[in-house]
C-alpha cells in the first residue's frame, strides 16, 4: 500500500534510503562507532564522520530532521521506538508519536515523486508546509498575484524528497516552503525518461490501443515526428492566462485555471493505478473499451472516476480541447491543427470547456474546491 507499516521485528529500509543515511543512523541511533562503521564500508574513519557531520548540518531543515527520525524509528522494535522517540524529540515533534511509525515504500516514491516534482518544476511553485501539518500543500501564484492549489502530498512523501535533496528549504516561518533542487530537476528527468521507455516497450509488445492519442499526437500535420509536452514547464493555461482580454482582464481567470488544474491533477493519479491501460478517448464518447470500469475505492480508480465523469459531461469537442490542453499539455495551436479547427479559435472552446468543467465541479461538490490528491 501506501507506507510500509513497522513490525515488532527489526525491518529493512527501503532501498531509497542511501548507505550514507544508514551509517548515520546506526551510528546515531543503534550506537555503533563510526571506527567499526568505517570497517564496515571498507574506508577511513574520517570519510564516516564527514557524512555524520553533514547530515548533522542538515538537521536544521524540519522535513530532514522528521524524516532521519522517521527512518531510524522504523527499524527498531516497537519498545525501542517509544524509547527513541522520549529520547530524540528535541527539536520537532512526529505527529502522533503513539500511531504506527510508516515509512514511504520503494513502490510510492516511484509513483508519487513524479506527480510531485512535475507540479514543482512549474514557475513559482513551491511546497508549503507547517510543523502542525500532516499534509503538504504545492501552490504557485498566478499572474495577478492569487494562489493556485495543485498538488496535496502526504508528510512522510513530503519528508523522503527532502532527504533526498530534491527539495531545499527556501523560505522559514511558521509555514516552511520548499522549492525543487537541481538534483530534483535531474530526478525528474529521469523518472520520465523512464516512463516514456516504459510506455515505448509496453506499446511494441502489446499492440492495444492504448498509446492511440499519444500516437496520434506524436504524428504532425507536415509528417515530422514530434513530442507530447509530457516535461513541459508550463500548462497552455498559464500561457492562455497571462494574455489579456479587449477590455484588459485576464483572458483565463483564476478560478478557470484551477479548474483545468484539477482535472489535470485527477488525470495524473489516474496513471497511477497499475492496471489502468485505458484509452481517454472512449470517454469523450460513453463507450469504455476493453476492461470494464472499476469499482474499488482506490485513489487511483477514484481518480479515473472524477476525469471520465467530467469528460462526459463535457462530451466531444469540448472534452477533447481539454483532455488535449489540460492533461496532455498539447498546445493550443496544435490542438487547432490536429481537430481540424480554424486558427484562433481553440483557445475561445477551451475557455468555454473550461467554464462548463467549472460548473461540473460546483454541481458535483457544492464547493468545488474540495482537498485534491
Amino acid at each position: 500500500m501506501f507506507a510500509c507499516e513497522i513490525k515488532p521485528e527489526v525491518q529493512a529500509f527501503p532501498t531509497w534510503v542511501s548507505e550514507d543515511t544508514r551509517r548515520y543512523i546506526a551510528h546515531t541511533e543503534a550506537g555503533r562507532s563510526i571506527r567499526s562503521l568505517a570497517r564496515e564500508a571498507g574506508c577511513h574513519a574520517s570519510t564516516i564522520l564527514r557524512q555524520v557531520r553533514r547530515f548533522e548540518g542538515r538537521r536544521d531543515d524540519m522535513l530532514v530532521d522528521l524524516a532521519l527520525k522517521r527512518i531510524g524509528a522504523f527499524g527498531a522494535s516497537r519498545t525501542q521506538i517509544n524509547r527513541s522517540i522520549s529520547r530524540a524529540m528535541t527539536t520537532h515533534d512526529l505527529p502522533n508519536p503513539d500511531a504506527v511509525i510508516t515509512v514511504v515504500d520503494d513502490a510510492t516514491l516511484k509513483t508519487e515523486a513524479p506527480r510531485i516534482l512535475r507540479r514543482l518544476n512549474e514557475p513559482g511553485a513551491c511546497l508549503a508546509i507547517a510543523a502542525d501539518m500532516e499534509k503538504a500543500v504545492i501552490a504557485r501564484d498566478d499572474v495577478n498575484g492569487e494562489t493556485i492549489r495543485t498538488a496535496v502530498l502526504d508528510r512522510a512523501l513530503a519528508e523522503a524528497l527532502a532527504l533526498q535533496d530534491w527539495i531545499r528549504l527556501a523560505n522559514e516561518g511558521r509555514i516552511l516552503r520548499y522549492r525543487i533542487t537541481q538534483a530534483g530537476r535531474q530526478a525528474l528527468k529521469q523518472f520520465l525518461a523512464e516512463a516514456e521507455s516504459a510506455r515505448a516497450a509496453s506499446q511494441d509488445m502489446r499492440g492495444t490501443d492504448t498509446e492511440d492519442y499519444a500516437r496520434d499526437c506524436d504524428n504532425s500535420a507536415s509528417g515530422k515526428r514530434g513530442r507530447i509536452r509530457y516535461n513541459s514547464a508550463e500548462s497552455p493555461l498559464l500561457v492562455l492566462a497571462r494574455r489579456k482580454d479587449l477590455d484588459g482582464k485576464p483572458f483565463l481567470s483564476p478560478d478557470l485555471v484551477a479548474a483545468g488544474e484539477r482535472l489535470r491533477e485527477d488525470f495524473e493519479l489516474a496513471q497511477m493505478d497499475p492496471g489502468a491501460a485505458q484509452n481517454w478517448d472512449c470517454f469523450l464518447s460513453g463507450v469504455e473499451k476493453g476492461d470494464s470500469p472499476q469499482t474499488d475505492a482506490s485513489g487511483a480508480a477514484a481518480a479515473r472516476r472524477r476525469v471520465a465523469g467530467a469528460l462526459a459531461d463535457l462530451g466531444p469537442g469540448l472534452g477533447d480541447v481539454v483532455l488535449r490542453c489540460c492533461c496532455f499539455l498539447e498546445g493550443v495551436e496544435s490542438a487547432e491543427r490536429r481537430m481540424g479547427w480554424s486558427a484562433r479559435s481553440g483557445k475561445i472552446v477551451l475557455r468555454i470547456a473550461l467554464l462548463r468543467l467549472r460548473k461540473h465541479y460546483e454541481d458535483a461538490g457544492g464547493n468545488w474546491s474540495p482537498l485534491i490528491g
